[in-house]
């Protein structure tokens, strides 16, 4: 995805609900008709192609732009972090164990890099560990030719008396994940402040909203956002989330106080 597009589903969500399916209402005299005239229209072509993004036409002061679910899933990173942290839990570890020869290192590379994008951490690097049920991989497998020496998945209970808590600091590194929320925290808290009363405000605010959204992504797409009651206790993510949302409250009131294209337009049409 561009940067661009990330920008575009970043303001999206920034000014409207982002617990909900954010809108653009009114899309004239603001903040988001003046990014829609700094170069934002093709991207809002391409969400719509790419169905993040559905629009309803009408006059002026009910034109409506929403982004579809699975556009604000994809804007916040992929997942709502908050229902993957109330998600259940039974109690079961799956795991995906698996030895590709080191002829394919391609494949096995291949196979590491979807595992771990999909939130699974490792206890080798053949030994892939995950809370969640493996349907989705039970889907992807079947009617394909497994050999199982190459490739087994199981699930079950740890039987040599380890606990989860230790199970979850050998598989994933959680003071990466903090640190990247740190440094999230770090942008969030450079805000620029203040009415955006000019072009150059306006840019500035728009410039911050992409180093936000580009540094939320960096932090939860490695984060693995395990349910509640396996999240380490200095774990940083909710904070960061809760953080996110006051900041998103009071950038919202920022943006829908912008008034300089209108001011700009009707001193055009004066003179």
């Amino acid at each position: 995805m561009s940067r661009k597009t990330e920008e575009l589903l970043a303001m999206l969500i920034w000014t409207g609900d982002i617990l909900s399916r954010p809108t653009w209402r009114n899309f004239t005299d603001s903040f988001e008709s003046w990014a829609y005239r700094n170069g934002l229209s093709r991207q809002l072509q391409r969400l719509e192609k790419q169905d993040w993004l559905e629009r309803r036409e009408g006059p002026a002061a009910e034109r409506l732009l929403r982004l579809t679910e699975a556009g604000r899933q994809r804007a916040l990173g992929g997942h709502d972090p908050v229902v993957r942290w109330n998600r259940p839990w039974d109690g079961r570890w799956r795991m995906v164990l698996f030895d590709v020869p080191e002829s394919h290192n391609a494949v096995r590379d291949s196979l590491r890099r979807s595992l771990r994008d999909r939130g699974f951490g490792y206890l080798q690097n053949s030994v892939w560990i995950t809370p969640d049920p493996l349907e989705s991989e039970r889907v992807r497998m079947e009617g394909a030719s497994i050999d199982i020496a190459s490739l087994t998945m199981f699930e079950g209970r740890p039987c040599g008396g380890e606990r989860d808590e230790d199970i979850v600091a050998g598989a994933w590194d959680f003071d990466a994940i903090n640190a990247r929320y740190r440094a999230h925290e770090k942008v969030l808290a450079s805000r620029p402040q203040g009415r955006l009363n000019t072009e150059k405000a306006a840019g500035v605010f728009h410039r911050w909203i992409g180093e936000e959204q580009r540094a939320w992504l960096q932090a939860v797409r490695h984060d693995p956002l395990l349910p509640a009651c396996l999240l380490p206790r200095d774990y940083a993510g909710r904070k960061a989330w809760d953080q996110r949302l006051e900041t998103m409250s009071e950038a919202g009131e920022q943006m829908r106080q912008f008034r300089f294209v209108r001011e700009t337009t009707i001193l055009h049409t004066a003179s």
